[in-house]
């Protein structure tokens, strides 16, 4: 069973998705550019990116945001499932921050609609954060001169929960990465990918790995079982909570291992993969992705091809390559 998303999210998100930003239509196809820029306040944005490497906002100021989303490892942890509080094993992998403003649904199981929404889950998770509420967020923060001031100037009703939330979804909306040379391709540009990329991303679509990794992200806007063509979960044993996924929300049977289709924006930058951290190559997720998900037992040839299209959606942040 697939869910997908309504089809409306997603394209508002896009300011110059079909145009190379002169007017001009780019080709069709089932994948968009990143806008090249993002409209955002940038006071906000500075006492977020403030907030998201706050350890004040774990229980016992050890843990910021920034402990599992590191921007210099692709805005993830590189572990194969992140460790929270005390070394707490959150039986999850962290997802990159990176262009989570564009996702139509946030964390693995979907369970937060905004980044807003999902600011709550770590900061209240004992095992991630502490089990914090933000009552106890707003002391700690009010006894620093320097956050009250920053707070009354970005917001008339200063240090709020609501604010906090606020101020650490704008920052998160800026860690957007355009211009990946995929994306100067779409644009007009024949010669930003190699003629190998040409043809893993031509495989890509044929093998159907497009129907689930599409839009602007290359995937994150909707829901899929993992294991259509096998029973992953049994093959690799040891099914813990977490691999139940959108189960976890719903308590329906039929979304029993299904998760979040992730973005596949800065592939390369994000090992290990799947919610698991299983597979710890990117040669690895290609070809299980192709075993569980298509059916297929992908040609090394064509798995090497994929990779090369991968590869080209590795975009920029503030200028520099991701």
């Amino acid at each position: 069973m697939t869910w997908m998303w309504d089809g409306t999210s997603n394209i508002s998100s896009i300011s110059d998705a079909d145009t190379n930003g002169s007017g001009v239509v780019l080709a069709a196809e089932p994948i968009h550019p990143i806008p090249l820029t993002q409209d955002l306040d940038e006071e906000k944005v500075a006492l977020g990116e403030r907030l998201f490497h706050e350890p004040k906002l774990s229980i016992n100021d050890t843990i910021s945001c920034a402990t599992c989303h590191l921007l210099d490892k692709g805005g993830t942890d590189g572990l194969g499932t992140s460790l929270g509080m005390q070394g707490s094993n959150t039986g999850l992998n962290s997802p990159t921050v990176f262009n989570s403003g564009f996702h139509w649904r946030l964390n693995w199981d979907g369970s937060a609609a905004t980044l807003e929404e999902q600011a709550d889950g770590p900061v209240a998770a004992a095992k991630e954060m502490g089990g914090m509420s933000w009552e106890d967020v707003i002391d700690k923060l009010k006894r620093s001169t320097d956050y009250v001031s920053a707070f009354n100037r970005a917001y008339d009703d200063g240090v709020t929960g609501d604010n906090i939330k606020d101020a650490i979804s704008i920052f998160q909306r800026s860690l957007y990465t355009p211009n990946a040379p995929f994306d100067r391709y779409l644009r007009g540009d024949e010669n930003a990918i190699s003629d190998d990329a040409k043809a893993g991303y031509n495989l890509f679509k044929s093998y159907g790995c497009i129907t689930c990794h599409q839009g602007m992200l290359v995937g994150g806007n909707m829901f899929q079982k993992v294991g259509i063509f096998g029973d992953y979960f049994a093959d690799r044993g040891n099914v813990i909570k977490s691999d139940l996924g959108r189960y976890n929300v719903t308590q329906d049977d039929s979304d029993r291992h299904v998760f979040k289709v992730p973005s596949l924006r800065n592939i390369t930058r994000t090992a290990p993969y799947f919610h698991d951290g299983n597979p710890k190559t990117l040669d690895e997720a290609i070809k299980l992705m192709g075993q569980y998900q298509l059916g297929v037992d992908l040609p090394q040839e064509d798995v090497d091809l994929i990779m090369q299209f991968l590869i080209t959606l590795t975009g920029e942040y503030q200028g520099k390559p991701v």
